[in-house]
């Protein structure tokens, strides 16, 4: 990506916050504010048997690195790619006798590019790695402990015939990777599957509510010319109208929590105090601890109660999950939902993590009607709650949607995955794998759907014929992960 790649953006002082990036022309809904290749980018230690370390897409028969036999790629395209940034790292590899950690790859890829290349502002750059914030002043003692750890461990991989670096400004590299470390996921955006740096992503302020999202893109190495190959990245797009001189925005971390609880994941992860108007007046935060209204109105006492229930119950699913327990996970979904529905409104969230947890696993079990009934409910209450915008909202429509179309409920189904398709080409864009798939959905549900209209009789047995002979598959086995979020932080 060239310098004037970023000629629609700007980077400010804003008030309060320190660097932040604004707009310099109009922005509509789904338009690309910019596109950001990886300063550096490495695969989690759990999956670099299955994940392409140059494009990060999940693949069922990756070819390995002879040399190191660590690195995997989809094939010698991948393969060639990969080679500037992994060169280094597979020679040290051999002479170490085995990988380190994600974090000490991050680190070592970090360095090998400021060795190639120098420190200073990269092509494309708004901002050097030098002045990225590392925020190792406010680690407290145990962030502090693993820092030290880290450092160490770096010093004994790193190549004694590599540039040599001073123990403060390795630090400042983990503590940049710590700060600004952005998550990676596959090509269906369903799971996390790495951590890169992103230096003029990483000038983009937190809001709450924010007018921008960020997708992660893997690229396209498919085509036979590779003038038309497409290299991974991330895409800055905008959720909202912007108009010149406004300030740029995303969101670090999930809406559906009360402004409390965000305030405080926001201080523990990225050390500031959030400020934005959705904290600061508590928007939203009336429907996401909602009860139940009119005669029979619960006492502060029984919320309380059923609060707590709530919780204890997401950490026995939590546990269950882990141990691949699901029918077990659908009787403690069931018993708790018991408990909420006569004291819990229908947008509180502690409901809502039920009804997703129910849904998803159900699905997973074939119980498509189930599912679909807690879907359907999952999918009001959050309509209700997050920016119409909001590329999670539109990965829940699109997944009761699937689950109401198997449910044989086609035109609640179609209805779920058109309003699906309309979030995601905002959020995603049209050419991204999601928006892909969902299109090819919405085309056949659509061409179901006038088949039900036409005769309902006939479209049904046709249905159960083609069941009886294709077993349906509606999503993976259930993981333990919520969605991945926007910046990564080690456990």
């Amino acid at each position: 990506m060239t310098k004037g790649g970023m000629e629609s953006v700007e980077v400010f002082t804003s008030e309060g916050k320190g660097r932040g990036l604004k707009a310099q022309k109009e922005f509509l809904p789904g338009d690309v504010i910019f596109a950001e290749p990886a300063y550096a980018a490495v695969v989690f230690d759990s999956l670099t048997h299955v994940i392409c370390h140059t494009c990060f897409k999940r693949q069922e028969r990756l070819h390995r690195c002879g040399q190191c036999k660590f690195a995997y790629y989809c094939d010698r395209t991948c393969q060639r790619a990969a080679w500037l940034n992994h060169k280094n790292e597979c020679s040290a590899i051999k002479k170490h006798g085995k990988a380190p950690t994600e974090n000490i790859r991050l680190a070592a890829r970090i360095m090998w590019k400021i060795e190639r290349e120098g420190s200073g502002l990269a092509e494309g750059c708004l901002v050097s790695i030098d002045d990225l914030q590392n925020h190792v002043d406010s680690f407290d003692e145990e962030e502090k402990k693993e820092l030290h750890a880290d450092v160490e461990s770096f010093l004994e991989f790193w190549p004694p015939q590599s540039q040599q670096f001073g123990m403060q400004y390795i630090s400042h590299i983990f503590g940049v990777i710590s700060c600004n470390g952005f998550t990676l996921s596959d090509q269906r955006g369903l799971q996390a599957v790495g951590v890169g740096i992103f230096p003029n992503l990483c000038q983009a302020n937190h809001d709450c509510w924010p007018n921008c999202t960020v997708i992660f893109n893997n690229g396209n190495h498919e085509a036979v010319r590779s003038m038309f190959h497409t290299q991974m990245r991330i895409e800055l797009r905008a959720l909202s109208k912007i108009s010149p001189g406004d300030e740029l925005t995303v969101s670090y971390v999930d809406f559906l929590n009360v402004s409390e609880e965000r305030r405080k994941q926001l201080k523990k992860q990225y050390y500031f105090d959030c400020s934005c108007e959705h904290c600061k007046k508590q928007i939203k935060d009336d429907l996401m601890l909602a009860v139940k209204e009119g005669e029979g109105k619960p006492s502060a006492e029984t919320v309380k109660e059923v609060i707590q229930f709530s919780k204890d119950t997401l950490e026995k699913i939590n546990k269950a999950r882990m141990e691949g327990l699901y029918h077990e996970v659908v009787k403690l979904c069931r018993d708790c939902l018991k408990k909420q529905e006569p004291v819990l409104g229908d947008t509180n969230i502690y409901l809502l993590r039920i009804l997703s947890i129910a849904s998803e696993v159900l699905s997973y079990l074939q119980m498509f009607e189930e599912a679909a009934d807690y879907a359907k409910r999952m999918v009001d209450g959050y309509l209700k709650i997050y920016h119409p915008n909001n590329a999670q909202l539109g990965m829940a429509v699109m997944r009761a949607g699937v689950t109401h179309w198997h449910a044989g409920l086609i035109e609640a189904g179609h209805g779920l995955i058109c309003k699906a398709y309309a979030i995601l080409l905002i959020t995603h864009g049209p050419s991204h794998p999601i928006t892909k798939d969902l299109e090819v959905m919405r085309v056949q549900t659509e061409m179901e759907l006038r088949m039900f209209q036409q005769n309902e009789f006939m479209y049904y047995k046709m249905r159960e014929a083609a069941l009886k002979n294709q077993k349906i598959q509606v999503m993976p086995e259930p993981s333990n992960e919520t969605s991945p979020s926007l910046f990564h932080k080690k456990e």
